[in-house]
């Protein structure tokens, strides 16, 4: 998105750091440190997804704030993510997921940019609509899958952990909200982008919002609003939808759906700028 053209009388590194309309409003709720959470961690949990427009985030927080606490850490409440996809050299988790597989895994490095702590992580969807998620901390964020993870993924992982390569880097930051009434915990991420080697792309005009939340949990404040707003649940991937930008020649017939939504956001984004 274009940036309005600044005068010459202008402080150029005090209008740099002005806050987004998106970091205001997620200032106007009340912090929550990591302790604090406890078992809003929800490893195991029933997940629903989201997509939207940047643009609306703002009156959206807004709109949730006297319902949920947002996690504050170091000062930061936009956190950033680092993350390193595993996957064979045939793309065969990617391809479980695109087959519309109900028992499927991710394996990933990830780092927590702002504490500096790393994690190599399973995560398992089950064919009950179950989210699990395991994982081990690391001492450094792992390119390859060293011999202690090795030995982690080995009793975890139902598939050959000789097979796994780093495949797609992602970057984003993250709101991690937490409702005050029932176990469920809320994560926007946005300015997400894609790596790998020479190849990148940037999708800044979305943001994606995640409800995950215990199976007895009661009924979610953040899908109620995005109901009213008349935002669907989907399906969307990350890693997998990162494939379909980096690795354009891998399958992705079954992801169209979700291609078409992010292009329709994107123009919906563009025009409302111009007009």
């Amino acid at each position: 998105m274009m940036l309005n053209t600044v005068t010459a009388n202008t402080d150029i590194e005090n209008w740099i750091a002005m806050p987004t309309a998106t970091e205001r409003a997620v200032a106007s709720f009340t912090p929550i440190t990591l302790d604090e959470i406890g078992d809003a961690a929800l490893l195991n949990r029933v997940e629903t997804k989201y997509v939207v427009s940047a643009d609306t985030l703002p009156t959206f927080l807004t709109a949730i704030r006297d319902d949920y606490r947002v996690l504050s850490i170091e000062g930061e409440r936009l956190n950033r993510y680092k993350t390193l996809y595993f996957d064979s050299a045939d793309f065969d988790l990617y391809h479980r997921h695109q087959a519309g597989a109900a028992n499927r895994y991710k394996v990933r490095s990830r780092e927590y940019v702002e504490t500096g702590t790393t994690f190599l992580e399973i995560k398992h969807k089950t064919n009950k609509k179950r989210t699990r998620k395991q994982r081990t901390m690391t001492n450094q964020f792992l390119s390859v899958i060293d011999r202690p993870s090795w030995d982690f993924l080995q009793t975890r992982y139902p598939h050959s952990v000789d097979a796994l390569y780093g495949r797609l880097f992602s970057y984003y930051k993250r709101i991690t909200l937490v409702s005050r009434h029932s176990a469920e915990r809320v994560t926007i991420d946005l300015d997400l982008s894609f790596e790998w080697e020479d190849r990148r792309k940037q999708l800044t005009d979305i943001a994606i919002v995640e409800i995950k939340r215990a199976p007895d949990a009661e009924r979610s404040s953040v899908a109620l609003q995005l109901r009213q707003r008349r935002v669907r649940p989907t399906s969307f991937s990350k890693y997998c939808i990162g494939v379909t930008q980096l690795y354009p020649h891998v399958k992705h017939n079954n992801f169209k759906p979700q291609l078409r939504l992010l292009d329709k956001l994107s123009q919906e984004t563009t025009h409302a700028y111009y007009h």
